[in-house]
Formats: structure tokens, sequence, C-alpha cells
């Protein structure tokens, strides 16, 4: 696998700093509120876009400030941190506008992610439906073209972000026969007519921000706002667009095991059993190491997809390495935070179980995490035909038995 430099900027270490004082100061004391009012914390949003952090993965020619995955992934850790429910709301902006970025025209780019940087209009990404999930392939969303521009009819579900959002990004399928190019991307705008909101969903966690069911009934949409500027290239985009946002799911699940394990160290210093402190006990001791080791692990992890990201280098299987490792690891430390808390983990009163709940959704959304173990395989499965150092210690008598010589390419 290909290694890139991580490479800390001034400006990386900036947003990270911005976030730092913005979780601390409007996330920490009010996530507890929040998540029990199932409220959005509007403060620590417009707090973001006067720090410009919501310009930190567009380009600086389109009113961002380029600094590009990476410092969206330190962000998002940060928010992660001490709310794991704003880091979804704020990295959602994110997956809603990399359609833009990746695939969109320069007059899309530049009429739309000006006002995403400055938080102008919030974005969601209008992909899943109800017997489309995993299978992005399937959609029955259909866009029908007519004079001038296209019609959107059907239902979106689990659109994270979906009452709250200005620019919705529509997938949908614009010629049924075709395999490769049968569906489309869209730029939707909160007030077109024909567009609302269906149901809000009550959730296990993550509840300071809405997941909607979404109703696109004859949405019209000009041409201008078929993304990319003709039809077909939807699924691609799709791809490419999870493919760049995945560090930023990953670097949520990184900021909730970092902050479950805070919660979880800071207790255990402090809970007296058997006339001792519970850190002194080896078996505590044992479950606060391997939480640290694969939070840590998750987190380098992170940035490396991140780097590779920014560095414009594939990064399909880096990226569902982190967004399945990293997520697996915040169920896990979540878990064992709760069980270090014992029974004052199952209580509500403490804020550990927040994490606990947030964390599930980590595995589940942006792809399953069975999907991207899928993903890995069928790319090591790719690369093990370039593969052929085995071939000069396999004498050739045995290498009939994997079906022939073993050649490949370079290593």
């Amino acid at each position: 696998m290909e290694l890139q430099d991580i490479v800390f900027t001034d400006a990386h270490k900036d947003v990270r700093e911005k976030a730092r004082k913005i979780a601390i100061d409007l996330l920490l004391p009010n996530a507890a509120k929040h998540d029990k009012d199932e409220s959005y914390n509007e403060a620590a949003m417009n707090e973001s876009a006067k720090q410009k952090l919501l310009g930190t993965w567009i380009p600086k020619e389109f009113g961002g400030t380029g600094i590009g995955i990476l410092g969206l992934a330190l962000v998002v850790e940060e928010f992660s941190r001490c709310d794991p429910a704003f880091g979804v709301a704020f990295a959602v902006n994110a997956l809603g506008s990399i359609p833009i970025i990746v695939g969109g025209t320069e007059e899309q780019k530049k009429r739309y992610l000006p006002k995403v940087a400055s938080g102008e209009y919030a974005c969601c990404f209008a992909l899943s439906e109800k017997f489309a999930g995993s299978d992005a392939g399937g959609l029955s969303v259909r866009a029908e073209k007519e004079a001038g521009g296209w019609r959107i009819f059907g239902e979106k579900k689990w659109t994270t972000n979906g009452s709250r959002a200005h620019l919705i990004t529509c997938f949908a399928v614009t010629d049924p026969k075709s395999r490769s190019r049968r569906i489309s991307a869209f730029i939707v705008e909160k007030d077109d007519e024909g567009f609302s909101i269906k149901k809000v969903e009550d959730k296990m966690g993550i509840r300071a921000v809405p997941v909607n069911e979404t109703l696109f009934d004859g949405v019209f949409v000009s041409d201008d706002r078929l993304i990319g500027g003709r039809p077909g290239l939807g699924f691609k985009h799709s791809m490419m667009t999870l493919d760049w946002a995945r560090p930023g799911v990953a670097a949520q699940a990184v900021g909730t095991a970092a902050g479950a394990l805070d919660l979880a160290v800071t207790y255990a210093t402090r809970r007296k059993q058997f006339g001792q402190n519970i850190s002194g006990f080896q078996m505590v001791q044992a479950m606060l190491a391997d939480m640290a080791s694969q939070t840590e692990a998750a987190r380098w992890l992170v940035y490396q997809s991140a780097a590779l990201a920014d560095a414009g280098k594939p990064v399909t299987k880096i990226a569902a390495m982190a967004k399945c490792v990293a997520t697996d690891t915040a169920v896990k430390v979540a878990t064992d935070a709760v069980q270090v808390f014992g029974g004052y983990g199952f209580m509500e009163d403490y804020p550990v179980a927040k994490y606990y709940r947030d964390s599930k959704i980590l595995q589940i959304y942006e792809g399953t995490n069975q999907i991207q173990r899928l993903v890995i395989a069928r790319n090591l499965i790719k690369e093990a035909s370039r593969i052929d150092y085995y071939a000069s210690v396999i004498p050739v008598e045995e290498q009939k038995a994997f079906g022939g010589e073993l050649v490949g390419g370079n290593c």
C-alpha cells in the first residue's frame, strides 16, 4: 500500500485549535441538553462558520481555505470528542458538498461552494432509500427530462441534516435501461417546489442532528443543476464522494473513542472500591490500555487516508480500512467505557451513555462495515495479480498447484 507523508502545517494546527476551543466552550457544556431536547447546537455551528471551519475542505478559489480532508478530519475529531452528534452535524456539510467539488461544473462550484464555506448554506446528501441502502446502485427515485431541466419523483430515507439543509445533493435514476450510466446527481434547494420533509426520525443516538425522510414530489431542477452538466455520472460521483468523506466519518469515530476514553480514565482515577481507586486494579488497567492503543492506531489510519486524499492518490481501500477500523474501535471503546463506569455507566445521568448510543451509527452509515470489508478484500484481490515476489521462492512444479506459473507485475 502506498504511503503518504502526513504533514501538519500551521493551517492544520490552527483549525484544530479553533475546533478544540469551540468543542470545550460550546459543545461539552451543552451536549446533554441538546441530546435530550433533540435540538441543534446553533451557537457552535455559527461559531464554526465565523472561524471559517466550514471552508476547510473547499478550495480557495471557491471561497474555502483549501486546507483539505486532513484538516476536515482534525476538526471533526475535536468536535466528536466532546459531542459525537455535533461531529456528524458538521461533517455532513462536507458529504453534501463534495459531489460538487469532485464532479460539478465551474459554474456550479462558483455558485454554491462559497455559500457552503461561509455557513450560509447547510448541506445534506440524499442517496439512501427504503430499498436501497448498501445497494447504492438500486435506487428507485427517478428524474424525468423535460424542457429546460428535470423533474424528480420519489422518497429518500435517512437523510442526515435534511430538515436544516439549504442544499441537497440528490441521486436519481435518469436512464433505467443503462447499467453503467443509470444514475445522475442533482442540486436541489430547500425552497424548490415539491421538496418537503416527510418524517423526522426518532433515533437511538446522534439525537442532536436531524435525520429525515425527504420527499421529491415532482421537484423541477433546471439543466444547470445537473451535477457535471450531463446525465449518467451520478454513481461515479457518489463513489468518489464516499471515498473522500469516509476519512471524515472515521475521524468522528476517533473523536468518539477519545471522548469515551477520557471519561473512563477520569472516572477510574476517582471511583473507589475495596479501599482504592479502581484505576489501581490490573483488569481495569488492561481495559484502559487496550482502549488507548486501539484509539491511537485508528487515529493514524485516518490521518493516512486523509493525507492520501489530499495528495490526489487512490484512497478507496485505505478509506474503507479507516472507516471500518475506526468505527469498530469507537463502538468497542464506548462499550468498555460503560463497563468501567459499572452501574453508573448504564444511567443517562452520566455522559458515557451518550457516547455508547452515538457510536453505533458509525458502523452503519456511509457504507456499513460489512461493505467496507468487501471493498477492502476486493482491492486486495485485484492487487494480488501484481505481486510476483513469491514466484522466485516457490518451485515451478509447485506453482502448478496454484493453476499455473505465478507471474505478475512489479511488487
